[in-house]
């Protein structure tokens, strides 16, 4: 089991560094722009790139010459960028220092793969055995608790808020691009 544990770790971080190094070039080219979204818009985007997925896995063809492994990326980034406007709720700056914002993708990632660690310890890699398809429903449905937060206001009464389906995102993100390149 452990071999199996040491291979998820390697294997996560190789997805988050491709993820990190697509989102820091973006930033290059766009610098911060997405600091002007609101959670509910990010929510959206993050539907937006789901849905697509889940209409490719139930068509089984496509029409835009771009994969879905660049739409589960895109998921993880955008997650990481929710997460990033939720820890800086009351920071007015539109435009963050590169190097700032590496360092917040870094925390966000890292805390995304200590809960991805903990819930293997539970749930024993139960991922692994679980179709892509179903994962991409999960990522929808986490979509739809936020924006069902979103729609009271924030508040829940005994449910995870909105950063813990954040992290779950990134989490079956990254699960779903290791199962791509296995």
């Amino acid at each position: 089991m452990s071999m199996t544990i040491n291979k998820t770790s390697s294997q996560y971080d190789s997805a988050i560094s491709v993820c990190k190094d697509i989102f820091l070039k973006k930033m290059k080219d766009y610098g911060t722009a997405w600091r002007i979204l609101r959670t509910s818009s990010i929510t959206d985007q993050l539907f937006i790139k789901a849905q697509r997925i889940r209409n490719i896995e139930d068509k089984g063809t496509q029409k835009i010459n771009e994969d879905i492994t660049s739409e589960y990326i895109g998921i993880i980034n955008y997650s990481i960028i929710g997460l990033i406007q939720l820890g800086l709720k009351n920071d007015e700056r539109m435009e963050l220092p590169a190097d700032e914002v590496s360092k917040l993708f870094d925390k966000y990632s890292k805390e995304a793969k200590s809960l991805m660690e903990n819930k293997n310890h539970d749930y024993g890699e139960a991922w692994r055995d679980m179709r892509l398809s179903s994962l991409t429903d999960l990522i929808l449905m986490k979509l739809l608790r936020i924006k069902q937060i979103e729609d009271n206001k924030g508040e829940t009464l005994i449910s995870e808020g909105v950063d813990a389906n954040f992290h779950d995102m990134i989490n079956y993100g990254v699960f779903s691009l290791i199962k791509l390149n296995e």
